[in-house]
């Protein structure tokens, strides 16, 4: 029996929230281990919709424990919206069924308004990242920077005005060289305490929970926000996250040392989108790209964003194999291919000249890339809501054995519809 890591190995919007629900029938515990409340889940249960952003994804599925890792920044009052937009839905989440680790760093006002001044001067004439603007990437440089105000400070109010004073020492100083106003003292004391009382019934040494769990033989399984091109260590830098996204991650984010993972599923779309800014090698900015927008829905969960759209990059997800470690993939979307003539995959780069089989870590030759590609004959019959092989037809199946061959790991998983049931399983994970 293996604990499963589940990643993203594209950039992020695979569908990961849907395999995590179907995955988490099978887990004990599901663990949030990093990002925070910008990255978007949307599930589909018995026909019923959940948009998450900062809880996890188990949290809908009754008898199951889900936890936030201390490697995700935690937005109080986002969090406690959420809470009660799922509530709305008829699931109450009690902290019998959810742990927040004590060590989770908070995402507060000084943190949303500083990711929006910096996009804002960025747009009058500097590098744009296409941040969500809710404060994340200011959030984890105060927690590197030593100086964040984490969960367990909700518990020992006392400690609170020293530390929010250290905060502030070095927010304001920002805000004055933006040109914008200071932040009082007591605006971000109250901000605090307003939300302690809500937050704090779910706080827990998660590190030691999972640990129990481990031992009793609960199957884990761990899940990560975005994808593996927006690893601040391993994407397309600087436009990425601003943590690490990849499968290392889930120990350093949880507590759980990397033996007790037993398995890496890497979720993969069958053909390939981005938000924001950055390089996007495959991007199809024509009739092809609306295509599978449309057909698709490509638009972010949590920001609404319509996603650039392109073919299927086999460069980037061999990389991605490589980097997380996947054991198998989970394959989705496969069905919004449907109806097309002929489908292209990029198969390897062109660099001034030369053909390469990576992407370059340099942000100019990432934007020199050419793609190279290999055309398919595409498929008229449909996969939509296939649940075995046999509903799948042969151009489909041999589009799938292709893209096994090119990145170098097999299909555990394949999806055909956003409904939790139309999944082709060939491997479990938590079996392997």
């Amino acid at each position: 029996m293996a604990n499963v890591v589940v990643v993203g190995s594209q950039w992020g919007d695979e569908g990961k929230g849907k395999i995590v629900d179907w995955l988490s029938e099978r887990a004990d515990v599901i663990v949030r281990f990093q990002g925070g409340h910008n990255a978007g889940h949307t599930l589909v249960v018995d026909g019923k919709v959940y948009k998450l952003s900062l809880l996890p994804s188990g949290v809908v599925r009754p008898g199951k424990l889900s936890v936030i890792g201390n490697g995700v920044v935690f937005d109080p009052h986002a969090f406690i919206a959420e809470l009660g937009r799922i509530r709305e839905l008829g699931v109450d989440i009690g902290p019998e069924r959810l742990k927040i680790a004590e060590n989770t760093s908070l995402i507060l006002s000084v943190h949303r308004e500083l990711d929006g001044f910096r996009e804002d001067a960025a747009s009058a004439g500097g590098t744009k990242i296409g941040t969500t603007r809710r404060g994340i990437g200011p959030a984890y440089e105060d927690k590197v920077g030593r100086r964040a105000i984490k969960v367990m400070d909700l518990a020992d109010i006392d400690s609170l005005p020293a530390k929010v004073d250290r905060l502030l020492t070095h927010h304001n100083g920002l805000r004055r060289g933006l040109g914008h106003a200071e932040v009082a003292h007591e605006t971000i004391m109250e901000e605090l305490t307003s939300v302690a009382d809500a937050v704090l019934p779910y706080m827990d040494r998660v590190w030691k929970v999972l640990d129990e769990k481990r031992r009793a033989g609960e199957r884990i399984l761990f899940e990560g926000a975005q994808g593996t091109l927006l690893d601040v260590d391993h994407g397309t830098y600087p436009f990425v996250t601003s943590s690490n996204t990849v499968a290392g991650q889930a120990s350093a984010g949880s507590g759980m040392g990397p033996g007790s993972i037993g398995y890496v599923l890497g979720i993969t779309k069958a053909y390939t989108t981005r938000v924001g800014e950055g390089p996007f090698p495959s991007e199809q900015d024509n009739e092809i790209g609306e295509f599978l927008g449309t057909q698709g829905r490509e638009f972010g969960t949590v920001t609404g964003r319509k996603r650039r759209c392109g073919w299927f990059d086999a460069v980037l997800v061999r990389q991605s194999v490589a980097v997380n470690g996947i054991d198998g993939i989970a394959l989705t979307k496969l069905d919004v291919l449907d109806g097309l003539d002929e489908i292209k995959v990029c198969t390897g780069y062109r660099l001034d000249g030369e053909v390469i089989d990576y992407l370059p870590a340099s942000q100019a030759a990432q934007a020199r890339v050419e793609p190279i590609y290999e055309t398919l004959e595409g498929w008229k019959g449909t996969t939509a809501g296939a649940r075995s092989w046999n509903d799948l037809p042969a151009q489909a199946v041999k589009y799938v054995r292709y893209i096994e061959e090119l990145i170098g790991a097999p299909v555990s998983m394949l999806s055909t519809s956003p409904e939790r049931d139309d999944t082709i399983l060939v491997t479990d994970p938590f079996q392997d």
